[in-house]
């Protein structure tokens, strides 16, 4: 998959883990895995580029006696994954003419 592709899908998957409520990244990562296979690695410097676009904040709190970041999605966060998904029936007629299940007559 085209390096640029994927990262847009896993920022909206990523935002859309948080869609229901704050997380953090081990349950992000978690939520995830039913659905795709994504490392700590891969997902912190999601998060920071979705905390510098203004799509999450971050907070900090105590857990068993060290500080967990949480992280929670911001109205442009929201915004961005319904764009993503008013975008979605016109990438999916793409990778349809791309399959060739579509012909252009």
């Amino acid at each position: 998959m085209d390096a640029q592709l994927k990262r847009g899908v896993l920022e909206i998957c990523v935002l859309a883990a948080m869609r229901d409520g704050d997380s953090y990244g081990y349950k992000i990562i978690k939520d995830l895995s039913p659905f795709m296979e994504i490392s700590e690695s891969t997902l912190y410097p999601i998060l920071k580029r979705l905390e510098q676009s203004g799509c999450v904040t971050v907070y900090s709190v105590e857990h068993n006696g060290r500080l967990r970041k949480y992280y929670r999605i911001t109205e442009t966060g929201f915004e961005r994954i319904n764009e993503f998904t008013n975008e979605w029936d016109s990438i999916m007629r793409a990778y349809r003419f791309i399959r060739g299940d579509i012909k252009n007559d």
